[in-house]
């Protein structure tokens, strides 16, 4: 049996389990361990089985997942996700859309101190939609606009996604931490014209507001103050060296852990709570990436990624064309499976792909730094992912806390968004340097 039929019966086998309601942390570690006996026999499969998990729970740069999620947690108890709302909305308020402005400009702020693309806009759909619907604001553009600042949170750093995908990749976190910046200033800014856009077309969707006066917006800007300061503290001290990515989670957490004992906010049932959450979401992460590297293994003695590469590089396509249909791949995969899953799966054949074809593409740039280039290039189709139908997990979010306003509704509110996410993928394959400038320029 050659190698591409090993991989073909393993992703096969892999569907399969999930398909009978299998985890897929779960499932890749039993076809893993499943395909590695049969290939080397049952005594290396155990030890893979038990090394594996050894090396996972011992990582420090997986330690960061729970710090950062625990962040996260302390964020939102400390009502940092309200304090920036209310800043960014007395200053632009009183613009046509500029509740959506505040929406768009909060959520990507509060993504440096939240964990979670799905906590975010679920946080802001607590304090923004009743401001926006109160103020006579569509439905469709006030939950459109709260899904696309949930999905920025997926490329601003710290990113747990970006985290994921350096364990898996072997990429330097910080690398790509680094890289996220322009990218994420340029998804803000298409998100920002894609609102321009919406409320010179349907005005009646974005009624003007009052102007908030001066000492209104510096009483808004007090508050948010203790945000303002963690965002600081995780972003000059991990970009300028002084900590490292697990200090700078580390520091994050404590933070945001005393400024919301200082607002008395934290109870011992938020607290217990929080735990709770951040535990599972921690285990149900760790047990993914072991997973995705016992899969792994089990592809690379079968050297499956190698035959893979040389069955493209045979293949009469420049290699711009290449990467456009894998993206349309990733798309199509995304509008009916969970992306970070996909991500996991797909990462081991596709990686290798893409650094052959990206030093073709990107005279000069090492392997590596087109890994950090397809990694933001992943994160962005995993946003799109989350609003795109037919399971766009944030519209699902947003239909249960706002049951009232029908699922179209919401899908026809983010359109315009998976547009403007579409123009920054584009944007993002057509120009590399976008994501790979500062990383090279930045010292390490």
């Amino acid at each position: 049996m050659g190698p591409l039929e090993i991989g073909g019966l393993g992703i096969l086998a892999l569907f399969a389990l999930m398909l009978i309601q299998v985890p897929i942390g779960f499932a890749m570690i039993i076809v893993g361990v499943v395909g590695f006996a049969l290939q080397s026999g049952f005594r290396p499969a155990v030890t893979l089985l038990v090394n594996e998990p050894v090396g996972i729970l011992s990582s420090a740069d997986l330690a960061t997942v729970p710090l950062f999620l625990l962040m996260g947690t302390f964020a939102s108890v400390a009502g940092f996700s309200a304090d920036l709302y209310n800043l960014a909305a007395a200053c632009l308020g009183h613009r046509r859309g500029g509740l959506a402005y505040a929406t768009i400009g909060g959520s990507a702020a509060f993504g440096v101190v939240c964990g979670s693309s799905t906590a975010t806009a679920a946080t802001f759909a607590k304090a923004a939609l009743p401001e926006m619907l109160k103020r006579g604001y569509s439905p469709a553009f006030s939950t459109g606009t709260i899904a696309a600042g949930g999905t920025l949170k997926s490329l601003i750093p710290p990113s747990i996604v970006m985290i994921l995908y350096c364990i898996v990749s072997k990429a330097f976190i910080l690398d790509l931490f680094r890289a996220a910046i322009l990218p994420a200033i340029v998804a803000v800014l298409v998100n920002l014209l894609a609102i321009t856009v919406m409320v010179r077309l349907e005005p009646k969707s974005a009624p003007v507001g009052p102007r908030v006066p001066w000492p209104e917006r510096w009483a808004a800007l007090k508050a948010a103050a203790p945000v303002l300061l963690l965002m600081i503290a995780v972003f000059g001290g991990l970009y300028s060296g002084i900590f490292t990515v697990t200090e700078a989670a580390s520091v994050a957490a404590v933070l945001s852990l005393l400024f919301a004992l200082a607002r008395r906010r934290l109870s011992w049932d938020t607290l217990w709570q929080g735990l709770r959450e951040s535990a599972a979401a921690t285990g149900m992460i760790y047990v993914m990436i072991m997973g995705a590297l016992i899969f792994t293994y089990f592809l690379n003695l079968g050297r499956v990624p190698e035959a893979f590469v040389g069955w493209i590089a045979h293949l009469d396509m420049p290699p711009l064309a290449i990467v456009a249909a894998l993206l349309l791949a990733y798309l199509v995969l995304g509008a009916v499976f969970d992306e970070i899953s996909a991500m996991l799966i797909t990462l081991p054949l596709v990686l290798p792909v893409i650094q052959k074809l990206g030093i073709t593409m990107m005279p000069g740039t090492s392997a590596d730094m087109v890994a950090v280039w397809w990694g933001i290039i992943n994160v962005v189709i995993i946003e799109l992912g989350m609003i795109i139908p037919p399971i766009g997990i944030i519209v699902f979010i947003l239909h249960g806390l706002a049951p009232q306003i029908p699922i179209r509704t919401i899908y026809r509110g983010v359109t315009p968004f998976i547009i403007a996410d579409l123009v920054l993928l584009a944007l993002l394959t057509l120009f590399p340097a976008i994501s790979t400038w500062l990383p090279a320029v930045l010292p390490s």
